[in-house]
């Protein structure tokens, strides 16, 4: 129960919405210009660029410094809503998790709920990991559309598509509502064993210093939430970016079916390797390694932050 005396009151749920969409803005905010390096790293003809240093160069020599940000509504409309799916996903499986726990141990779901990720009754591995599979699954119907229109805004040249909206329409009106959703499938797989990676490694980071302090979730130091997402970020990362390659190169073949390259992922996948071999699953990796101790690290710092000072509104 809250401690406020203001009347107004908020859902769990709706306080973890609300972290969330906090954590997601900081994420894009640090992690934009990363971001774009990557996707132009991932998409270009091999030789294009050197490097992130060449890419970054080029990118800025073509359309300036504000170029970089291209595209930077989208996602910091989209990754907030996503961010808030997959934090709002999680708290609510590890409180069904906690309460089993507690259940089988012969406490009540209350005393469980007080203790989650700390002391009381906390969540094996496996849980964990599980928390952040049905986070990441749940979340994939909502990034797979916006990553789509935010990967085609970053890469267009000619100014083809006038905004987000103009380049949903544009998706549309080439593919149908399902054009939305193509790159679903490794936007799925992705998202679902990285998620399950992510939260696993943040919580193990965060837990071990919750338990070696006997703090709760509250007095959990920004240090270590900055730690945590500083480790786990890099670590999602390298567990699932050939996926994420293959999703970019796959999502952002030409509009017109007449003119796509690929019949299949499978086809996909078999012309980035012909044409890059093993490296070529993991181009754009540098501005990625780069980007996620920053941007996760923001990410948690401003999440566990919303998270401290909307608990006195929460309503049970």
């Amino acid at each position: 129960m809250g401690d406020n005396n203001s009347g107004f009151g908020l859902s769990r749920t709706a306080k973890d919405l609300l972290s969330g969409t906090t954590g997601g803005i900081a994420q894009v905010l640090v992690g934009q210009p990363l971001d774009r390096i990557k996707v132009n790293l991932q998409t270009a003809p091999q030789g294009t660029y050197t490097g992130m240093v060449d890419c970054a160069s080029k990118l800025v020599k073509r359309d300036g410094v504000r170029g970089l940000y291209a595209g930077t509504l989208m996602p910091l409309l989209g990754v907030g809503a996503c961010v808030s799916v997959q934090f709002s996903v999680v708290e609510a499986v590890k409180r069904s998790f906690a309460s089993s726990n507690a259940k089988r141990a012969g406490a009540t779901s209350s005393e469980a709920l007080s203790g989650v990720g700390a002391k009381a009754y906390p969540l094996s591995s496996a849980q964990l990991y599980s928390a952040g599979v049905a986070a990441g699954l749940a979340n994939s119907f909502l990034a797979a559309p916006i990553e789509h229109i935010r990967i085609r805004l970053q890469l267009q040249t000619d100014g083809a598509f006038r905004g987000p909206v103009g380049c949903a329409k544009a998706i549309v009106s080439s593919n149908g509502v399902p054009g939305l959703f193509r790159g679903l499938v490794p936007t799925l797989v992705r998202e679902g064993h990285g998620m399950g990676m992510y939260f696993l490694i943040y919580e193990a980071v965060v837990g071990y210093k919750l338990r070696k302090d006997n703090l709760s979730r509250a007095e959990l130091p920004s240090l270590w939430a900055m730690l945590g997402g500083a480790t786990s970020g890099p670590l999602l990362w390298l567990a699932v970016y050939p996926v994420d390659v293959l999703k970019t190169v796959w999502t952002t073949q030409p509009l017109d079916p007449a003119q796509r390259k690929y019949s299949s992922l499978a086809a996909c996948a078999k012309s980035i390797y012909a044409q890059g071999g093993w490296r070529g699953f993991f181009r754009g990796l540098g501005p990625t390694l780069t980007r996620a101790p920053i941007s996760n690290a923001a990410t948690f710092v401003a999440y566990e932050w919303a998270a401290r000072n909307l608990e006195g509104y929460v309503r049970e």
